[in-house]
């Protein structure tokens, strides 16, 4: 099976460009974007040697996982540009919902897959990292800003030894493959991409992005570098920055950071 769009996506004009190997997705898209391609485009591989996720860290899909961008060239802000990632993250939850109807049929219903929404940028399941998102910027020439959107899904494998324990699509008995996925993603990312529309519709986003949240109303640990930020999951703001409740009732808003839940707050924060 080859790597296609999905039929929305095509309807769309959306272009593609898949690799038997790739070092990153989201490098050769704004790569392309330099060089005057101003899509909308996907970048996809089933195996990728040099990604990178938040903090330059390496980001390693072995052959059978999925590694898959999409370039959207705007004229927006950078902040705006951010909320884009939200969006992303609801478009490959949808992807993966549609995807996993087989497996979940056969789960009881308590025991049905789950995916959520963890700020800023993975999808988690039962716990397990299962996707890492990664979102970046940059003007290009005419002024306007290249914005790609790359994501990894463990889809046969996941890393051992992980600060947060990642799990694969195989491992958790959705038996599929990157180029279903990939299909079924590219169609998801028209529907919320009309949905968020240059920024216009990031309320709607944020709405529903807070339905699939991980860890909303839990206790939380948030490393930013400088600072520990300890409290409550209250919710995201109108801009997508986290807001925490801290202890003496005050909310406070983070912009990036390292996000630590439940036990691991304690662990984070020490």
């Amino acid at each position: 099976m080859t790597f296609t769009l999905g039929p929305t996506a095509r309807s769309a004009g959306y272009g593609l460009a898949a690799f038997d190997q790739i070092g990153s997705t989201n490098a050769e898209a704004m790569s392309r974007a330099r060089d005057g391609e101003r899509g909308p485009m996907w970048f996809v591989t089933t195996e990728q040697i040099a990604g990178r996720g938040r903090r330059q860290r390496a980001w390693v899909a072995p052959r059978g996982n999925l590694a898959s961008s999409v370039l959207e060239v705007m004229d927006v802000s950078p902040a705006v540009a951010a909320t884009m990632g939200f969006a992303f993250g609801l478009a490959h939850e949808t992807a993966l919902r549609r995807v996993s109807v087989e497996a979940n049929l056969r789960l009881a219903g308590s025991d049905q897959l789950k995916y959520l929404l963890k700020w800023p940028n993975d999808i988690m399941v039962r716990g397990q990292k299962l996707c890492g998102l990664l979102v970046e910027a940059e003007v290009v020439a005419g002024g306007e800003l290249a914005v790609v959107a790359g994501i990894g899904t463990n889809i046969i494998a996941a890393p051992e030894g992980t600060p947060t324990p990642a799990t694969s699509l195989a491992a958790l008995g959705v038996q599929i493959g990157a180029e279903e996925l990939f299909a079924a993603l590219s169609d998801a990312w028209v529907e919320f991409r009309g949905i968020w529309d240059n920024g216009r519709g990031f309320a709607e986003i944020r709405r529903q992005w807070l339905e699939r949240a991980f860890g909303l109303g839990e206790r939380i640990a948030i490393q930013t570098g400088t600072a520990t930020v300890e409290g409550t999951f209250d919710t995201i703001d109108e801009s997508g920055c986290l807001i925490v409740r801290t202890a003496d009732g005050k909310r406070a808003a983070v912009t990036a950071g390292e996000v630590y839940f439940g036990t691991a707050a304690s662990v984070g924060a020490a």
